[in-house]
């Protein structure tokens, strides 16, 4: 038995999620039998566990690097943004409300969430070891320590050696970390155990004397440095990254591909695969110009279905899209993006806001009623005439929506269920996240607009697996792995 090990940060964005799975994968290789955990974790990019429950994406990533499914226990509490100011909160993989930030941090005193994730940590615990948990954000906010439930707090309850992880791609990393150590308390700073600087460029060597002089400062031991890379594919936590995917060269010759950048864009990560295509060129944008360079449009998800599809409307995206498929081009929509190439989508007990119904794209002869009760369970499927069913996805979504006239399915679902809506090859919408990670679907997605074809499809199980094994290689070369042992093991 070890005891639990904990990754928080001085800031959000620094490489927690990461680090976080590449240490699942290293105590899976080296016998243990670990599990991931995030008290509160805030993200658009969630996914419906084995048991029809949803948890954070990240999380679901941890566990497979840790080689389990998962489980809602390892991230109790999920905070689903919906506007600039409100959150869905999701406790124990089912929403129970919708609160403003006020609400949530100020007027609610938390005890309850609190006592909820420490829980679902015990449950855990009892179950893995080491647990491997993962901090949310700064864990110096003083203004928000008191309510905090997923950093330090945390730390103490479950007892976990704790590594201060700061990014040194974002400059200041000495400030950053002696600032965020020095408004600790002593009891919380004596969670930590050492400090890790993670994204540095170039030869480790030669920050040398600024390990020496941050240990000099802090009393902390430094006991990795981690370098930036690029080569090693994990999926991202959240949005932030979507910046860098925005802009990139032309790939001549290869299908292009739009997904459309929505202000409350949920699950990217269903574009991965199709990402590894060697056919495909795919690329994130607001621009109705890039869309009008593109093949194939693709509207993802969405968190706000209705504020997302009216911004669409007035950025002059939705008019571009219908004109690209007027022109030949190919548009999808999956989940929100499915809902939102309908005629309407409505929201009469306001679920989702004030706007009580839109005009949709009006590509499929569907409508969309919101509604409370959200559906998340993963599902096997057959895509159109594919015998038997053997594509794999998930939904979670917030409403039905009805055809106008007679169905014509993308998907039967395992139980029998139509699934979606398929115009033709060139217009169809699914409520399946993970549709496109299946070749089946991927190859009648870009037959019209190209005749190359994949002898073998990524086998992106193994693609990933490999990936965690080179990111695990890549921390046991850069961190002091005898120190981590012996703070786990003490």
């Amino acid at each position: 038995m070890l005891r639990s090990i904990m990754f928080v940060g001085t800031a959000s964005d620094v490489g927690k999620s990461v680090i976080t799975a590449g240490f699942c994968r290293i105590f899976r290789q080296d016998g243990y039998q670990p599990a991931p955990f995030k008290a509160q974790n805030m993200s658009l990019n969630s996914y419906a566990t084995p048991e029809g429950l949803e948890i954070g994406r990240a999380q679901a990533v941890q566990a497979e690097a840790a080689g389990i499914a998962c489980h809602v226990d390892m991230n109790p509490v999920l905070l689903k943004p919906t506007s600039d100011q409100a959150s869905q909160v999701v406790l124990n993989g089912r929403p129970i409300g919708t609160q403003t930030a006020y609400e949530y941090f100020r007027a609610n005193d938390r005890h309850e969430l609190f006592a909820a994730a420490t829980q679902a940590y015990d449950r855990l615990a009892a179950r893995f070891s080491p647990v491997v948990l993962e901090g949310a954000g700064s864990i110096s906010e003083l203004n928000l320590k008191r309510r905090d439930i997923t950093n330090l707090r945390m730390a103490q309850h479950a007892g976990a050696a704790t590594y201060l992880i700061a990014d040194i791609d974002k400059g200041g990393v000495f400030g950053s970390v002696y600032g965020t150590l020095a408004l600790l308390e002593p009891a919380e700073k004596a969670c930590i155990k050492g400090i890790i600087i993670n994204k540095f460029r170039g030869d480790a060597r030669l920050f040398a004397d600024g390990r020496q002089q941050l240990e000099d400062l802090t009393g902390v031991p430094v006991v990795g440095v981690l370098p930036y890379f690029r080569d090693i594919f994990v999926e991202e936590e959240d949005s932030v990254v979507l910046a860098y995917k925005q802009r990139r060269a032309r790939l001549a010759g290869r299908v292009r591909v739009a997904v459309v950048l929505l202000g409350r864009m949920s699950n990217f990560t269903d574009f991965d695969v199709l990402n590894h295509d060697a056919r495909t060129d795919v690329f994130f944008t607001h621009e109705a110009t890039e869309i009008n360079e593109a093949d194939i449009i693709i509207l993802p998800g969405s968190k706000n279905t209705i504020a997302d599809l009216l911004a669409l409307q007035r950025s002059g995206l939705a008019a571009a899209i219908v004109a690209a498929h007027a022109a030949g081009k190919t548009v999808v929509g999956i989940c929100g993006g499915y809902q939102m190439l309908g005629r309407s989508v409505e929201d009469p007990d306001g679920v989702e806001g004030r706007v009580g119904a839109a005009a949709g794209l009006g590509l499929l002869p569907v409508r969309t009623v919101l509604q409370g009760e959200k559906t998340t369970r993963q599902r096997q499927f057959s895509f159109r005439d594919e015998r038997p069913a053997s594509c794999r996805g998930y939904e979670i979504h917030m409403g039905q929506t009805l055809a106008e006239g007679p169905p014509h399915p993308v998907a039967t679902l395992d139980d029998g269920t139509p699934d979606g809506y398929f115009a033709g090859p060139h217009c169809w919408g699914t409520y399946l996240h993970g549709i496109l990670d299946n070749p089946v679907v991927i190859d009648a997605l870009l037959a019209p607009h190209t005749r190359q074809i994949v002898s073998a499809p990524v086998d992106f199980v193994a693609f990933k697996n490999e990936q965690y094994d080179r990111l695990a290689a890549l921390i046991r070369e850069n961190v002091d792995m005898q120190q981590i042992y012996a703070a786990l093991q003490s």
